[in-house]
């Protein structure tokens, strides 16, 4: 009788978990029961100073000491400002704004004026993940905004930056933390934060979160639902070895708020209660996943170490609304915005069963390295990640008309018409770095990435298939001089890529063919400095980014179109941003002037010369903390945002007028029964302005959402 054998294929990530926990049983046995354990570990706890962003891809280098911009928004600050998604945070950086940002969606961010691919800039603990979904912020130790052209440490992403998210880790002293909140729109949340380890010589250790949140907003018909769970197990093997694993579950479940439009060529009144996604049969926006990693690092010796990680994500989402778009009750059809007297087109959408999965597996090694009085820090990573969105038909149905004063109720069509768009990628990436000191002043900073992409589509009938390949290298380089221990002085210089595919569509000519890679360029010039009581930060940036014509024969209706490169998109401006604190008194802010401009285009020749869409031209965050010293534990907070007018259509004939809003806080630190205690009240849009936050124009159409209208919040958060 003859035998088959049948040979199994594992994915990166699986080889790489059984790679991870091959060395670290070997290592295990290899330990000997001495105090050698109680030791701290060489290298992987080793920590600066100064505050690090591991998004830079530039290792442990201090913020303060790279020729990179970022920004680093703590646990700390999380809570304190009452954030519960991406979105709540944009407020701690000048550089970043919101890009369609809906209660009951997920969220966009701009940076430097350009919108974040949400498939393709998004990182946790190191890896890339897909962030159209709810990413909970209740088990993060830290966001890290990296802003500018992000080719050396993401390859293929949109040129504004990068976000990270970093999970909180085991604690060395116990950690017993319960944290209780109210809103007065109707909302409540309960979470508890535990920490600890345990083992002969501690060497076990774990971090647990858990979160669940009564969502009311001031929106009406708004209400859900959203739980998180969360935990992260930590392994000292020995004094060089560490093994990491974490993972997080969560759900969140809200009907969607649509944004508003136009009428005609007029602003509407800025209205946050006002929900057109009310009908009867409306049904809630269902988002959940698990993330997580498995992690082993091991020191060589004091000055070399080297790291095995893995990743997954799985996604699920129920995506459903009843959808404004357009309008059909006038004399001709308007497809970007409502009627002049406020009418508009109604659609039934579904689109459920949604899964976006994505594996990932990444082994790098880091190191130091001296010749002669030359000083390099060195870097190299290999990465390999896997991409499978997995779609079923979905609805987009007309279903009637509306008014924005006087909704009206219709009957639903949840017939499935529509045929959506599978999508596979495979990725393998290559990167290094050379950061090296010259002399005690100069410094060089050399980055290059190369990426092979292969990406396939079809739609879920079959038809319409595309297939292609492409590699890709994103060079970076830097030139520092400290002008003291606590100032330097940077210029960098570097390439972003994005890969696109014409639309399978008979409008265009070429359909399903790849166009050459997109490839942006940014020049940066600064100066940082870190002193005892104050840090700050002023750079000059430049990014020139290729535009195609893709959105503009979609948009203006061409036929036939050759999918083509179209112009530039010329982003260029000035952060500033500072930090002080003295006394009773801390404060921080930044502030960006933005000149960003669309050149060179044929199809679009009016848009020439005039700013995207909803990019504000300025803006400004600031933050005062004061500590009351006639009421010890007492502190008063203020947080202020201004964005500047933005175009609300592409050839700038409609403009969103800058807006200011104030958030302030009262905290009181105590202690009650030997439990240290903290107080919040928080009064959100001290000023209740009503006012639009933005104004993207995404799919050909407008879209305008109001700002969130005052809102109080008291909490208690109880550590024991």
């Amino acid at each position: 009788m003859a035998h088959s054998t049948k040979k199994i294929r594992l994915s990166p990530v699986c080889q790489a978990i059984g790679l991870a926990f091959f060395i670290a049983g070997s290592a295990a046995a290899q330990t000997v029961p001495d105090n050698t354990a109680q030791l701290p570990l060489v290298v992987i706890t080793e920590r600066s100073p100064l505050p690090t962003a591991a998004v830079t891809g530039l290792g442990e280098a201090p913020l303060a000491r790279t020729p990179i911009s970022a920004t680093v928004i703590n646990a700390k600050q999380i809570e304190a400002s009452g954030a519960r998604r991406l979105a709540d945070l944009l407020k701690f950086d000048a550089s970043s704004s919101d890009a369609y940002n809906a209660v009951g969606y997920w969220d966009y961010a701009t940076m430097r004026g350009y919108v974040l691919d949400n498939k393709f800039n998004y990182r946790r603990e190191g890896l890339p993940i897909n962030a159209e979904t709810f990413i909970p912020l209740d088990n993060k130790e830290r966001v890290e905004l990296l802003k500018g052209t992000s080719g050396m440490q993401a390859g293929t992403s949109a040129p504004g930056g990068l976000i990270q998210y970093i999970v909180k880790r085991p604690t060395d002293a116990p950690l017993r933390s319960v944290r209780l909140e109210a809103t007065s729109s109707g909302g409540a949340l309960a979470s508890v934060d535990l920490g600890g380890r345990f083992g002969d010589a501690k060497e076990f250790g774990y971090r647990l979160n858990a979160s669940g949140e009564k969502l009311n907003s001031a929106t009406r018909d708004s209400d859900g639902s959203a739980r998180m769970l969360a935990l992260a197990l930590e392994w000292r093997i020995n004094r060089d070895t560490l093994l990491q694993v974490e993972g997080e579950y969560s759900k969140r479940s809200q009907p969607s708020v649509p944004g508003l439009s136009l009428t005609g060529t007029t602003l509407p009144a800025p209205d946050a209660k006002l929900n057109i996604n009310s009908q009867p049969w409306s049904l809630p926006v269902v988002l959940q996943g698990f993330t997580g990693t498995v992690k082993l690092e091991q020191a060589l010796n004091t000055d070399w170490r080297w790291s095995v990680q893995a990743g997954t994500q799985r996604l699920k989402s129920e995506d459903r609304a009843a959808f404004p778009f357009g309008c059909s009750t006038g004399a001709d059809y308007v497809a970007d915005r409502y009627c002049a007297n406020g009418d508009f087109d109604l659609y039934d959408f579904r689109s459920e069963n949604e899964h976006r999965n994505t594996d990932a597996a990444q082994l790098q090694v880091r190191g130091r390295v001296a010749t002669g009085s030359v000083q390099h820090q060195l870097g190299a990573s290999w990465l390999s990640s896997r991409i499978r969105d997995r779609f079923e038909r979905n609805a987009y149905n007309w279903v009637g008309n509306g008014n924005v004063s006087k909704l009206q109720t219709v009957l639903p069509d949840p017939s499935l018409t529509g045929e959506s768009t599978q999508r596979s990628e495979q990725s393998t990436e290559l990167s290094v770095f050379d950061a090296i000191q010259w002399t005690p002043q100069w410094g060089t900073w050399l980055g290059l990435r190369h990426s092979r992409l292969q990406r396939d589509s079809v739609r879920t009938d079959g038809s319409a298939p595309t297939a292609y390949t492409q590699s890709l290298t994103t060079p970076w380089a830097a030139l520092s001089y400290q002008l003291t221990p606590q100032r330097m002085l940077y210029a960098s210089w570097g390439k972003g890529v994005e890969s696109q595919v014409v639309p399978n569509r008979a409008q265009f000519t070429n359909a399903g063919q790849a166009l050459a890679p997109v490839t942006s360029r940014q020049s940066e010039f600064g100066i940082k400095a870190q002193d005892h009581a104050l840090n700050w930060q002023l750079a000059y940036f430049s990014i020139v980014r290729p535009a195609t014509n893709l959105d503009a024969c979609n948009r203006l209706g061409i036929t036939p179109c050759l999918g083509a490169y179209d112009g530039t998109d010329e982003h260029r401006g000035i952060e500033a941003s500072a930090q002080w604190r003295g006394g009773a008194w801390s404060l921080a802010g930044g502030a960006t002037l933005l000149h960003a401009r669309r050149e060179g285009s044929l199809v679009e020749p009016e848009t020439n010369g005039k700013s995207p869409t909803n990019v504000p031209d300025r803006i400004l965050r600031a933050q005062a903390e004061y500590r009351v010293a006639a009421l010890p534990g007492v502190a008063v907070q203020l947080n202020a945002s201004y964005e500047g007018s933005r175009a609300v259509l592409p050839d700038a004939s409609v403009t969103l007028p800058a807006w200011t809003r104030l958030d302030a806080l009262l905290r009181y630190d105590s202690s009650v029964r030997g439990t240290a205690t903290t107080w919040t009240l928080g009064v959100d849009n001290l000023l209740d302005r009503r006012y639009f936050k933005e104004s993207p124009y995404q799919f050909g159409h407008v879209y305008l959402f109001p700002g969130a209208p005052r809102q109080m919040r008291i909490s208690v958060q109880a550590s024991l």
